[in-house]
């Protein structure tokens, strides 16, 4: 199945070459048994190799300082990338409170975290654990290292789309550390790994390096959907490119709204389409979203993959389907054996969708809302929070599902199948239209309506109802929409602080701060500090203000 070729890969390169461990205390490095020349010396070990850097995506182990040891209170679930990533991008905000106390973890909503907040400490180091993986292939991989190792002809052409996409997923991790952190480290394949104690960029250097890197590589890249399921192509180049364009201003202090338009547009324009129902988005078999049938190819750009018996772990999807589960919240329609009561969303949220017609959990997985995104449980769960450690506060959500379409489970109660889109259609949409709004050239009004329109028609069931008008084109109504459409994805963080709205007192959320009612916090909260431990070892790196 073309689901299966990237996990299959993966696994393969996996268990040539090593990644990772279930024993917390395992110090990740380098199997001297194995040398690079052994690994790189065929194409079959590029593929490999190739296959750990996407895997280090999907699959878990704990990276310290460089990679290399255990970070206080990271257990091997934690210490997935989208586990960590979701954490820092939805915790923080109203989107988003979880039951566990875990070292980090409540720091998160209360925004105290400090610079050994465990949390942000692991999604710093596994970051750059990835961006090592990604420097050390692009080592092995230039035409000189390819004619010594007598790799030619089409295994050298393969090898060299590998590449571009290397430096792709290096361009995405360098990405969230100027998103999350600002300042970080800087070191690429042009030096060699352990030679140098990596200086620190700028939030604004490493802003037009990630600009520049993904021009460069944009024509080095498999054309869009013409790679295998779960690889990255050209069009992910693009999505990429409109998201840090979109926040411009936050990173540069100059806005560039005209780009973030251009790339969307160039993604809209590449026949991908959306799927009829919402509620499949994140089921056990939703690679069928990259394959709507009708002449468009889905809507998912690039995915992480998930399989409930190649890629088990406690993080990513398996995390999404297992920690909002509980109560009395039924875990068979879930596909799993049983659910962790953590995480649930906000009375703010919930408010920004019709009320549905029942809350009696009979109509699942969305009390027949007319909007389908409302996904969430109601039944046992209060809209008050006054406790956010207690899992009957705050309202329950369905969107993430380890069954298929058909209502079978995935292919392991206990892991999950369901894949986890890092870029889909309904973002570049609502990209363009936000652009489109704020001032950027290059687009226009009626089509900017036209894509949101797209996406409430497919939100409404396929009715026009839930349409609106160019009156109502907001850039507030924007940041509301992408709210119920990109829900639990990794977004809402960076969206707030675009609006100025994360730390401000104009807008509060239960909890936020601390404060039942919600209060503001510190501007400096924008960033995440950089982990004390990387501090102490690099005496290259200056703390970011505040902290």
């Amino acid at each position: 199945m073309k689901r299966n070729l990237i996990k299959i890969m993966t696994m393969v390169g996996l268990l040539a070459i090593g990644l990772t461990s279930c024993k917390k205390k395992l110090i990740l490095s380098p199997n001297d048994a194995v040398t690079s020349q052994q690994v790189f010396s065929t194409p079959t070990g590029y593929t490999q190799a190739m296959a750990k850097v996407y895997g280090s995506f999907a699959l878990t182990g704990n990276q310290g300082p460089n990679g290399q040891g255990d970070i206080a209170g990271i257990d091997e679930g934690t210490s997935d990338f989208f586990r960590l990533f979701w954490n820092c991008q939805e915790l923080t905000t109203d989107e988003a409170v979880i039951t566990y106390g875990d070292p980090g973890v409540q720091d998160l909503h209360n925004m105290v975290w400090s610079a050994t907040n465990a949390i942000s400490q692991g999604l710093y180091y596994r970051c750059m654990y990835q961006i090592t993986l990604c420097n050390n292939f692009l080592q092995q991989s230039t035409p000189a290292m390819l004619a010594s190792r007598g790799i030619t002809g089409a295994d050298a052409t393969n090898i060299g789309y590998y590449a571009a996409e290397a430096r792709f997923l290096r361009a995405y991790q360098y990405w969230v550390l100027m998103d999350i952190f600002g300042n970080p480290p800087f070191i690429t394949d042009a030096t060699k790994i352990g030679s140098v104690i990596p200086p620190q960029t700028t939030r604004a250097a490493l802003y037009a390096y990630i600009v520049s890197e993904l021009k460069a590589i944009d024509p080095l890249m498999v054309k869009p959907n013409q790679n295998q399921y779960g690889r990255a192509d050209q069009a992910a180049v693009w999505a990429l490119l409109a998201r840090v364009y979109l926040n411009a201003q936050v990173y540069t202090g100059t806005a560039d709204y005209t780009n973030a338009i251009t790339y969307a547009q160039k993604v809209i324009g590449s026949n991908y389409g959306l799927i009829p129902d919402f509620t499949q988005l994140m089921l056990a078999d939703d690679n069928l979203n990259s394959l709507t049938g009708g002449g468009s190819i889905g809507e998912f750009i690039f995915t992480i993959n998930y399989d409930g018996i190649k890629t088990q772990g406690y993080g990513g999807s398996q995390y999404l389907t297992h920690a909002p589960v509980g109560g009395s919240m039924p875990t068979a329609k879930f596909g799993i054996s049983s659910g962790y009561q953590g995480s649930r969303t906000t009375s703010n949220i919930i408010a920004l969708f019709p009320a549905p017609p029942s809350t009696d959990g009979s109509n699942f997985p969305n009390n027949a809302n007319p909007d389908t995104r409302a996904q969430f449980w109601y039944p046992g769960q209060s809209l008050n929070i006054t406790n956010v450690t207690t899992f009957s506060n705050g309202i329950g959500v369905t969107k993430f599902r380890n069954i298929t379409r058909t209502g079978a489970p995935g292919s392991d109660p206990t892991f999950c199948d369901v894949d986890l889109p890092l870029f889909r259609l309904p973002e570049m949409y609502l990209i363009y239209a936000e652009a489109v709004v704020r001032g950027g050239t290059g687009g226009d009004l009626p089509t900017a309506l036209t894509y949101i329109n797209k996406i409430r028609t497919r939100a409404y069931g396929g009715s026009t109802a839930g349409n609106i008008t160019a009156a109502q084109l907001t850039t507030q109504f924007i940041l509301d929409e992408r709210a119920r459409e990109l829900f639990w994805e990794g977004f809402r963080r960076t969206d707030l602080i675009r609006y100025g709205l994360f730390t401000s007192a104009s807008y509060v959320w239960p909890f936020k701060g601390g404060v039942a009612n919600g209060t503001n916090v510190p501007d400096y909260r924008n960033l995440f500090p950089l982990p004390q431990s990387d501090l102490s070892a690099n005496p290259n790196l200056k703390q970011n203000t505040g902290y």
